[in-house]
């Protein structure tokens, strides 16, 4: 009786230790390295070329609200 029993704990833990805790380790390593923030090459040239895109657009922004502060303030048509 106490054979059988401890088959029956046995084949699960097993089972366990052979396919379930190896895969746990493997995604719970992969999915910490993703969130440390640590970045792909493609992924720090995109990040690049996206903050020079920012920079051009604060650029054209700029030059704007100085185009915008030179015109004469317009009234209100019929004033």
């Amino acid at each position: 009786m106490m054979e059988q029993m401890l088959w029956v704990l046995a084949i699960p833990a097993s089972v366990f230790m052979v396919f379930v805790a190896p895969l746990w380790l493997i995604l719970a390593y992969r999915s910490r390295r993703q969130l440390d923030g640590s970045l792909s090459e493609a992924q720090r040239e995109q990040l690049r070329r996206l903050l020079l895109q920012a920079e051009q657009l604060q650029q054209r922004v700029q030059t704007l609200e100085q185009l915008l502060d030179q015109d004469p303030p317009r009234g209100r048509a019929g004033s």
